[in-house]
């Protein structure tokens, strides 16, 4: 593993958070507009004018200030760099969440360094909420103007006291894992369907337990790995490997790790 400069992390996390915030402004002048138009992308996912516009302010910000840098982002694709660092950029991850009014939609701002993810924003514009992590920098939450406080998972031991969050139901059946939710339903304390990044970051600041998405774009993925993981947690796919490339993830406390990958794996 390639050594990395803890002040690029640091130049870079600082960065990350402030832009977070700047995204925030943007997207919030468009929530909750009766006018907001709604078009379909390829895949026939949503998206607004506020995922563009606050895509397109991040960029610009990080072309200013780490123009060597790539960028990969779900509205504008990728821009190669060559410092070893990518984005990786979600500007609005919840955008159905969006269109509806409910306030469980965030934006992820993740630093990948020679494919290792090591920085993490996650922020929640209406809830006035972010939580963020970096690699040996630990994983820290804030809501409001409070100061920010350790990021920590649970310590939840049996998956009968957990509570589990997922994104869509139809999720598990497009991907033919029907199964998998039946079981989850079966076995879990509790099972709330917190989705998006929200359920991911409930898990990272220990007021969820699991995180199951079957369904994941690296966009979703690579802010959340460095904040759950400093956590104490594990960021990882069906298959319990930590990537952001494999479609799906699952944010978990270290309890109850391999007892959900009973369930998932195959």
């Amino acid at each position: 593993m390639s050594t990395i400069d803890s002040s690029d992390v640091a130049s870079r996390l600082e960065f990350a958070r402030d832009a977070a915030l700047d995204a925030a402004r943007i997207i919030l002048g468009f929530y909750q507009d009766a006018g907001l138009n709604v078009e379909r992308k390829r895949d026939a996912s949503p998206v607004t004018i506020a995922d563009r516009r606050a895509e397109q302010a991040i960029r610009e910000g990080i072309a200013k200030y780490f123009p060597n840098d790539g960028v990969l982002g779900e509205e504008f694709g990728e821009t190669p760099g060559t410092s070893g660092f990518r984005w990786v950029l979600d500007p609005l991850d919840g955008t159905k969440s969006f269109i509806h009014g409910t306030p469980l939609f965030g934006t992820l701002i993740g630093v990948e360094h020679l494919g290792r993810c090591v920085v993490g924003v996650c922020n929640f514009p209406v809830l006035n909420e972010m939580a963020w992590g970096s690699v040996g920098g630990g994983a820290w939450w804030r809501t409001g103007s409070e100061q920010p406080k350790p990021a920590r998972v649970s310590n939840v031991a049996e998956l009968s006291q957990a509570l589990l969050c997922f994104t869509t139901v139809q999720g598990f059946s497009r991907i033919g894992r029907a199964d998998a939710f039946d079981k989850f339903v079966q076995t879990a304390g509790l099972v709330r369907g917190w989705g998006d990044c929200y359920g991911h970051i409930l898990v990272a600041t220990g007021r969820a337990d699991v995180m199951v998405d079957p369904q994941m774009n690296p966009w979703d993925a690579a802010a959340l790995v460095p904040i759950v993981q400093e956590a104490g947690g594990s960021f990882m796919d069906w298959q319990g490997e930590t990537s952001i490339n494999t479609g799906n993830g699952i944010s978990v406390n270290a309890a109850l790790r391999e007892e959900v990958l009973r369930i998932t794996r195959r």
